[in-house]
């Protein structure tokens, strides 16, 4: 079958497998062990003993805002903002959800904190630019305010209470994100200190994840799909981390997918990781040639996704796509809050 079509990535999942509350303990999740000689089972917290030695984990430190905002129109009618990024002139770009698109120049009021809010210009694509209280510089200040943490929309739930601190990593650290880099959510602070105990380093970036990260594939070959660019930041010490690791031989383990784009998106760009900020761009397909990552912690995904294709990128497609049949078989839970993989290259090309 060819690796760029979309039907590919197709497998078959029961509905009940979808976790859509969390465990009731992070470390307590179930851990697939994918490696190129087989698979095995585990627990998150046999993580310790199942990394490749002398690891260095890459972990991605972005924390989750209360992206969605219910408002209220003039007239009545209600509205919905989910928060996008900063436009950089004082406002703030927020996709816009409403049963009558609304017009430039509206002032809506917040359900929650009554604030307002005006919209000052219509992109195009549900997309406006909008002006809320404090500005740009005070717009996480209002999120937490007048928002709402915005779970995925497959958990088809509304947020609760719990998720406050169950969709944010124990390590989160800098807001922006409207999703969470999901395979950090099964760290708990005990268990990170188990992993520097035994010799194990850590160092951190940030990927801002945008609502493009929900956005599905609709092309039949995946080739044509544009994935929107989300904002990173790589501090220069974990550039010196990572460059430390690999002259002493020593494996790099990415956190997550979000870790895996902005180290790979990084060096594909300037041939090597250098530090700053700036926006992943584009998407890691089959046949990518990966300059920094070889190991990967991460959850399992929807079928047909992007984050799909890159761990097939990894690991290739038909291992990974037998590791989710196994895992089907064997009752794991499935996307934010489910159960997690280790991949532990190398893996054959």
């Amino acid at each position: 079958m060819d690796a760029f079509d979309l039907s590919a990535y197709a497998y078959d999942l029961p509905d009940e497998l979808i976790a859509r509350y969390p465990a009731p303990q992070r470390d307590a999740s179930r851990l697939m062990l994918l490696q190129a000689a087989g698979l095995g089972h585990h627990r998150f917290a046999d993580l310790p003993d199942l990394l490749p030695p002398g690891a260095l984990l890459v972990l991605n430190d972005a924390r989750v805002v209360r992206a969605r905002v219910f408002c209220q129109k003039p007239s009545g009618g209600r509205v919905e903002l989910f928060y996008v990024g900063p436009v950089g002139d004082g406002t703030v770009r927020c996709l816009v959800r409403a049963s009558r698109r609304p017009h430039p120049g509206t002032t809506l009021t917040t359900l929650r904190g009554g604030l307002p809010v005006e919209l000052v210009a219509d992109e195009g694509g549900g997309r406006f630019r909008v002006r809320v209280p404090g500005g740009d510089a005070g717009v996480f200040d209002f999120l937490e305010a007048a928002g709402e943490i915005p779970l995925p929309p497959y958990l088809r739930r509304d947020s609760e209470e719990l998720d406050a601190e169950r969709y944010q990593t124990v390590y989160a650290a800098n807001p922006g994100a409207v999703a969470a880099p999901t395979a950090g959510l099964h760290f708990t602070p005990a268990l990170l200190a188990h992993l520097h105990a035994r010799g194990f380093q850590t160092a951190e970036l940030t990927l801002h994840v945008g609502p493009g990260t929900f956005r599905p594939v609709e092309t039949d070959d995946v080739r044509q799909h544009t994935m929107e660019g989300e904002r990173y930041e790589l501090p220069e010490a974990t550039v010196a981390a990572i460059e430390a690791a690999k002259a002493a031989g020593r494996p790099v383990v990415a956190v997550g997918t979000t870790t895996v784009r902005v180290l790979e998106s990084v060096a594909r760009a300037h041939g090597r990781l250098v530090a700053g900020q700036g926006v992943a761009e584009g998407f890691i397909l089959p046949g990518h040639r990966f300059q920094v990552v070889e190991h990967l912690v991460t959850n399992f995904h929807l079928p047909g996704s992007t984050l799909l294709l890159l761990v097939s990128a990894l690991a290739g497609r038909e291992r990974i796509l037998a590791a989710y049949r196994e895992a089907v078989a064997q009752r794991y839970h499935f996307y934010s809050y489910g159960d997690a993989m280790l991949l532990r290259g190398p893996f054959a090309s």
